[in-house]
């Protein structure tokens, strides 16, 4: 593992262990979904409700796995058999399902991943666990858009990291000002992508930009 890869292997790490020294127990996690019952103005003692703090608590498990995944590690294994290779790689439409840390609503949406590979290659697959990953916590879009170019950039240290991801937010299409049918789009461009405006154009070209 390289010096900057490392260190965003470290201070994810450290993240980590925080967040697992205040984390609260099932049962605790249960009781507020109880409580956020009473809230609402039902009663979590009815036999429809009766399953749903657990059922929300296993829920949750799976919305918010991102946490407990290391995302440079899953990274580490890469292929330098490439045959001289050195154009880009683009994997598009990687559908995700995050949720915006502001009102804990479904952001959903595709992430588009490129890079220019400077001696290795990493398999595909793992460029969508990446996004998973990060989706997989509570997010505003920028952040994680920033997040999964920042990482791929320090794992693989290509020519070039590009992401871009369009996504609608719940928060703004089901509540607040009730826009549905809008998008956000983001981008981050690093190397190759940022300082060269034809392999940027290159990469919008191919996602249909």
């Amino acid at each position: 593992m390289n010096s900057k890869a490392e260190n965003v292997s470290n201070i994810l790490a450290l993240e980590r262990q925080e967040a697992a020294a205040r984390k609260p127990d099932r049962a605790e996690a249960e009781e507020a979904v109880r409580t956020l019952l009473r809230w609402a103005g039902d009663d979590p003692d009815r036999e429809g409700l009766l399953g749903t703090p657990e059922r929300v608590v296993r829920a949750y498990e799976g919305f918010f796995g991102g946490y407990l995944v290391d995302p440079v590690d899953m990274l580490q294994r890469t292929f330098e058999e490439t045959d001289g290779y050195d154009e880009m790689v683009l994997l598009r439409d990687i559908r995700f399902e995050s949720h915006c840390e502001h009102h804990m609503v479904p952001i959903i949406g595709v992430a588009h991943v490129g890079y220019f590979p400077r001696n290795r290659v990493v398999g595909i697959s793992k460029l969508a666990r990446v996004v998973e990953v990060y989706a997989k916590r509570l997010q505003i879009q920028e952040k994680m858009t920033a997040q999964i170019a920042n990482t791929i950039d320090a794992v693989l240290q290509p020519h070039g990291v590009a992401v871009v991801i369009e996504a609608t937010h719940q928060c703004m299409t089901t509540r607040g000002v009730h826009k549905p049918g809008t998008s956000m789009v983001t981008s981050r461009m690093l190397g190759a992508f940022r300082n060269d405006p034809k392999t940027r154009q290159e990469f919008l070209g191919m996602i249909g930009k």
